[in-house]
């Protein structure tokens, strides 16, 4: 079969996917506005507190158990957004913006070994390419000509992106044992949350966290409203889909959250997009346009990494 791991893509798995690229790239946009008035290692637990409150409060009021499923997924939330974000910040200290998002555009391409590899995935050659065609298509997006860094960046930028590719390979493994993908999320973002603070405080006994003079209003619902969206929602919608998606084909959709954050700070910052990024983005989409025609075009077959996919709640 031509498909990635012979498993067609439903539309529910697209919008899903759609979803959880959009709150990425809309968050990160977001999480700007926050991160001019407090530092990264601040924000980052601010984000995640805020996330859990309200996640945790719709639990409840849609009458969901908060607690259950696998610990082995629930400590995921270590490795992801944990571990992942406190390398990124850490190497981004070393290189420029540019050159951050470009490593990371690594990570749907370290996806599909690591899934042909742990998970069995059998990945198409043409498959590969359109997969090959839109990471060059991000980079064109994301790309400047300033990019530059030292190399203990890169190395702790690809640790990074390392992190996030285990992450969903094995969550792609477990997170079918579980009876709801909010308890997942939950759990995870507790574990990341208590990871947060132990980086925050130890960064700041070590004088690695500045302080800052005051924080608005805005600075605030933004640190809230982008923590909201980059965790509570984006990874409800990715782990609601790697329920029955294969992991190398989730990862497409990692390339669309560049896209989503070009149209993001066009209308929420202003940003006028260079003919390079248009350029980009028309690749982008095309190759996951074809990616897409390419996994619905043959009947679906059964897969062993997951059971059959439950609701979402």
């Amino acid at each position: 079969m031509d498909t990635a791991a012979g498993r067609t893509l439903a539309r529910r798995d697209v919008l899903l996917l759609a979803l959880a690229a959009a709150c990425w790239g809309v968050g990160t946009v977001v999480s700007k506005r926050a991160i001019e008035e407090m530092p990264p290692l601040v924000l980052f637990p601010v984000q995640l507190a805020g996330s859990l409150l309200v996640l945790t409060l719709l639990m409840r009021r849609a009458g969901l158990p908060l607690a259950g499923g696998s610990p082995l997924l629930g400590r995921l939330g270590m490795l992801n957004p944990g571990l992942a974000y406190a390398l990124g910040l850490i190497g981004l200290t070393y290189i420029s913006a540019s050159l951050y998002v470009l490593l990371w555009a690594l990570e749907p391409l370290l996806i599909l070994v690591l899934a042909g590899v742990f998970l069995g995935e059998r990945i198409s050659a043409r498959f590969l390419l359109l997969s090959v065609v839109a990471a060059t298509g991000m980079g064109l997006v994301v790309y400047q000509p300033a990019s530059a860094g030292q190399w203990p960046g890169v190395v702790l930028t690809l640790a990074g992106v390392g992190c996030c590719a285990a992450y969903t390979v094995i969550a792609r493994r477990w997170v079918g044992t579980a009876d709801s993908t909010a308890q997942v999320v939950l759990a995870q973002q507790v574990w990341a949350l208590g990871f947060a603070v132990v980086v925050a405080v130890g960064a700041a006994v070590l004088g690695g966290t500045p302080g800052w003079s005051g924080l608005s209003p805005a600075g605030l619902l933004a640190a809230l409203a982008s923590g909201l969206l980059y965790y509570a929602a984006a990874y409800w919608f990715y782990l609601s889909a790697l329920r029955t998606v294969p992991a190398s084909l989730a990862a497409t959709a990692f390339y669309l959250i560049p896209v989503f954050g070009l149209v993001a700070s066009f209308f929420l910052l202003g940003d006028r997009l260079e003919p390079t990024e248009w350029v980009g983005v028309a690749i982008v989409v095309a190759a996951i346009l074809s990616i897409i025609r390419l996994s619905t075009r043959e009947p679906a077959a059964p897969t062993t990494a997951a059971r059959p996919a439950e609701a979402a709640g």
